[in-house]
């Protein structure tokens, strides 16, 4: 998502097992984080988030890098990020950004052991384990219900499961993770439009998909 929506404002992953922020560091005009309650198991991993220059808010708390600590915890946040103006709900004082930078420690590097190869992080053996089949399941029923539950709303027909098997996460090509990324982010994205925003987007996409059958006819 962050890579193909370099431009994107605000980003909620709360509560979506995240661990990794590297990908975060390419949305330069990122102003709002939200990532509470994730998996994020090191501070280091404010590192991506050093060159983000409109980042304002950012909502980390419930993740293992808080430790159990809270005030050196939001001391190194604001000693690496002292521009933000709110942190975990709270607001950033002057005073706090001044004793940050006595009881903060400064990361100057990313987390150690990462490893990253044509944009996909390379799995390690205990991590390239698949999913249960019935989580694969539980997770296809709830992508399949959102996308139909947004085609009923443009006045579009359900998509059968026997259709929808490509969304499956037991996929792991980089580049249908990628296709799925971005399919969800939209999805979220058009569950806060109106209708009028909703018809704006039925006809761009009734545009592209013409577009894409013209070119199919003439393929054949």
């Amino acid at each position: 998502i962050c890579r193909d929506l370099p431009n994107i404002e605000v980003i909620t992953f709360s509560v979506n097992g995240i661990s990794d922020l590297e990908p975060l560091n390419q949305c330069q005009n990122l102003s709002e984080l939200y990532l509470r309650k994730n998996n994020i198991a090191s501070l280091n991993e404010l590192f991506y988030l050093k060159n983000l220059p409109r980042l304002r808010v950012l909502w980390l708390s419930e993740n293992p890098c808080c430790g159990p600590d809270p005030h050196r915890y939001r001391m190194t946040v604001l000693r690496n990020l002292p521009h933000l103006q709110k942190l975990d709900n709270q607001a950033v004082t002057e005073e706090e950004l001044s004793q940050a930078l006595v009881d903060g420690e400064e990361i100057t590097a990313p987390p150690a052991g990462k490893n990253m190869q044509n944009g996909c992080p390379e799995s390690s053996e205990s991590s390239a384990a698949e999913s249960t089949t019935e989580t694969e399941s539980e997770l296809l029923n709830f992508s399949l219900e959102e996308t139909n539950k947004i085609r009923e709303q443009l006045g579009m027909k359900p998509v059968p499961r026997d259709k929808f098997s490509s969304f499956s996460p037991r996929e792991t090509d980089c580049s249908r993770k990628k296709r799925n990324n971005i399919l969800n982010a939209i999805l979220l994205l058009m569950k806060e439009l109106d209708s009028e925003g909703l018809e704006i987007v039925q006809q761009t996409a009734g545009r592209r998909l013409q577009a894409f059958r013209k070119k199919e006819l003439q393929e054949e």
